[in-house]
């Protein structure tokens, strides 16, 4: 949720909102909202107060002047109903409107839409496409199995099989290694969420399409364990001096992939259920720049040391989400579509999480918001694609991470026979 106050008082800001394609009209029904509400809620609490005034007045009151008494706190007590419907409506409106705009955008991001990025640096030589690409040669290696899955489960789902296991268990036990050296806690969270909580870590409501729902029971499947990280320390007081503190969090993760239709539908690039280890840091304020850059750091550690040619983009304003103030993409180089294609993410979403879940640190000054940051360490599936493709060695077998063969046991997996 945004800083209403910085809303109302800073043109920059507000700006940074604008900069994501917030329609500027928005932004103005919402202040005059806000000062409306803020209008009635005054008037509100000087009723209250007139008819707790008057409430004390008849217990003192003579029995000739209780009478009176009691219809003046009478007559107050009506006004002060018609200003406190009044007042739930105003702040209704506001609720309403607030969270229809996103976290401003920080004044380094990019102008522009999806394909308005800048390309901060490439790392590594691009791999020459194989024979197989990885749908073909993860059927045939049999690591992937899309045929029975779609029997069963329908479109965008696939069994992981052999090979492909024992590189997920690899990756998966790799980077928490590689985390837990960074001070990350492992944690396994819930998968299923409250709505409340959908809203209040930024997902709600520019992506409830993407989220599936448990009919009935007020519950929705996660697309990432950053949901459930997010809400951890919601309504506590952290300890300053003990800021950053991290968390990595392993689940399995549902996206509908709403709108997608016909794209990356062969293979496990894009499918509705995938598993991911993500970063998650909250942080103070005054330092999660550098916590967002750290966060990027770890992501290219974990790619490069998988051998994957890759590029970091900064991600421009119109394709930035709700709650994110600031984004790099880390792209790996997918040589059967001569193409860079997304693995990780990471960004820093400010205070705007952290306000609606209230979320503070203390110090010896008193208190204020963290600022929350999030980060992709490891896709499993997407992983899994980019290995296929650019570790093929020319019969077709693929060729381990060094990083990951004291987990796997072995330093290739055979080819096709």
């Amino acid at each position: 949720m945004i800083d209403l106050r910085r809303l109302r008082n800073e043109l920059s800001y507000r700006a940074g909102a604008i900069k994501k394609g917030t329609d500027s009209d928005v932004i103005n029904r919402l202040l005059e909202a806000d000062i409306a509400s803020r209008s009635v809620t005054h008037e509100a609490d000087e009723a209250r107060a007139a008819h707790n005034a008057a409430s004390k007045e008849i217990g003192r009151a003579t029995a000739d002047e209780r009478p009176e008494k009691i219809s003046h706190a009478g007559t107050l007590k009506i006004s002060l109903e018609k200003l406190e419907n009044a007042e739930t409506i105003a702040k209704q409106l506001v609720e309403e409107l607030i969270l229809q705009v996103p976290n401003p955008a920080h004044e380094s991001v990019p102008e522009g839409g999806e394909e308005e990025f800048i390309v901060i640096k490439e790392v590594g030589e691009r791999t020459e496409p194989r024979e197989y690409d990885h749908a073909d040669l993860g059927e045939l290696l049999g690591m992937v199995d899309s045929e029975r899955a779609v029997k069963n489960s329908g479109s965008r789902f696939a069994y992981l099989m052999g090979p492909a296991v024992r590189l997920e268990f690899a990756l998966i036990q790799y980077v928490f290694d590689l985390l837990e050296m960074n001070d990350f806690i492992p944690v396994v969270p819930p998968v299923l969420v409250r709505e409340e909580m959908m809203i209040d870590a930024g997902f709600f409501p520019t992506d409830r399409n993407q989220v599936y729902e448990i009919a009935g029971d007020d519950l929705f499947l996660t697309g990432t364990a950053e949901v459930a990280l997010a809400g951890l320390h919601r309504g506590e007081r952290l300890d300053r001096a003990k800021l950053p503190i991290r968390y990595a969090g392993f689940s399995s993760c549902f996206r509908r992939e709403a709108g997608t239709y016909g794209k990356d539908t062969r293979g496990i690039f894009r499918v509705h259920q995938f598993d991911k280890v993500e970063m998650f840091s909250f942080c103070d304020p005054d330092s999660s720049w550098e916590e967002l850059e750290k966060l990027r750091d770890l992501q290219e550690k974990i790619v490069s040391s998988l051998n994957l040619p890759y590029r970091v983009i900064a991600v421009a304003a119109g394709d930035l989400g709700a709650a994110a103030a600031k984004k790099y993409d880390l792209e790996v180089w997918l040589p059967s579509e001569g193409a860079y294609r997304e693995v990780t993410s990471c960004s820093n979403y400010t205070d705007y999480s952290a306000r609606r879940m209230s979320s503070r640190y203390k110090d010896d000054s008193g208190s204020g918001l963290v600022h929350t940051l999030n980060g992709t360490a490891c896709a499993i599936s997407r992983t899994l694609v980019f290995l296929m493709e650019n570790c093929q060695m020319e019969d077709g077998s693929i060729e381990v991470p060094e990083v990951l063969q004291k987990y796997v046991g072995y330093e290739r997996i055979d080819g096709p026979k």
